[in-house]
């Protein structure tokens, strides 16, 4: 074994990212302790945290501190970095030794910018080292509403009507464009994840402050019309030969499946399976997979579509990174359809590999 690498070289060491610089900080924190807590034993999970400032640290302690935040205060946490150098595959720990751990792939855990953007995928490429998960230009273009909806509809997939407005446009121009659509319309910030800033505007005087909301996450904005009906969900998984889960269906008393929602569901429910006929759920997966192939996704990703009361399926948004805590939406869809947690994440795995 060469000097200075850590850990065994008889399994595959996967570097596991979680944290992040990023608003969804919390809920990835969440999603890595249901990762790591179903890792698969021919996997040496290489763990490291990313502080909520954007540090890098090796961590090595217990799954719990992870899941109560407070991994950063444990001992042995290590400053770090992933060497850039293609074809070395190491995270080298800037502990004064500069010591080397040998990875064979990254799994990003993360949520929203900072991680699920392309930016996280964007250094693994360079490295050299396999991403399980979507790579940088599909992490980009799906955290970027405006621009999956126009591949999506290239791709002869129906989404919302909507404008796109950047930081700085006159309120005129926006009041202007709502109008248009028709009230309500839901205003969100064009690159953001977990319903974070999103708000839903019913008349004119409530347009301008959702603006200044969603302009708080991004410098740019997107109007949409609302679309009747209700919002159903597919867990997608492949590289080149895709399956898909149980279609879920949100069940919401009033609003809108917002980041309190999502988390809390103190006022809507998931149903899963959806409670729609099976022709309609498999047209379902069929629209999920031609959006999941038009944004060039890989290895895993939960595709958001509406259904309206006539039947017709309107594409939302793609999840490139879901939640994976054990009341999240893609693992109980894929559950649904009998495969559970810990053959999911080893599934994963073995796709990511695949390269």
């Amino acid at each position: 074994m060469p000097e200075g690498r850590l850990l065994s070289m008889e399994r595959k060491q996967i570097l596991v990212l979680f944290g992040g610089c990023s608003t969804e900080y919390d809920v990835s924190l969440q999603s890595a302790a249901g990762v790591l807590s179903h890792f698969p034993n021919w996997c040496e999970a290489v763990t490291v945290g990313i502080t909520r400032e954007g540090k890098w640290l090796y961590y090595t302690g217990p799954l719990s501190a992870i899941h109560e935040d407070t991994w950063q205060r444990e001992e042995g946490c290590v400053p770090c970095a992933l060497s850039p150098d293609r074809g070395g595959g190491e995270l080298v720990l800037l502990d004064g030794e500069r010591r080397r751990i040998r990875l064979d792939a990254v799994f990003p855990v993360l949520h929203g910018r900072n991680g699920e953007d392309g930016t996280v995928q964007g250094m693994a490429e360079l490295a050299g080292i396999p991403v399980i998960g979507c790579g940088t230009l599909a992490s980009a273009l799906c955290m970027d509403k405006d621009r999956a909806h126009k591949l999506a509809s290239l791709a002869g997939v129906k989404v919302p009507k909507g404008a796109v407005f950047p930081k700085g446009s006159a309120r005129e121009e926006v009041l202007k464009e709502a109008q248009a659509l028709g009230w309500p319309v839901f205003v969100k910030p064009v690159r953001a994840g977990s319903s974070f800033g999103i708000a839903r505007a019913a008349r004119a005087e409530e347009l301008w402050p959702a603006v200044e909301e969603a302009l708080r996450h991004d410098d740019e904005v997107i109007l949409e019309e609302a679309v009747p009906g209700f919002e159903v969900g597919c867990a997608v998984m492949g590289n080149r030969d895709l399956i898909t889960g149980q279609v879920d269906e949100i069940e919401l008393s009033g609003g809108f499946f917002d980041y309190e929602e999502k988390y809390t569901l103190k006022t809507s429910a998931i149903h899963c399976p959806a409670r729609i006929s099976r022709e309609r759920a498999a047209q379902v997966r069929e629209t999920a997979k031609k959006v999941y192939r038009a944004l060039g996704c890989r290895v895993f990703a939960r595709v958001d579509l509406f259904l309206t009361p006539e039947g017709e399926i309107v594409f939302n948004e793609v999840n490139t990174i879901p939640g994976f805590t054990s009341h999240s939406r893609y693992p109980n869809m894929m559950k649904a359809d009998g495969l559970e947690f810990s053959a999911l994440v080893d599934r994963l795995v073995r796709l990511g590999l695949e390269g």
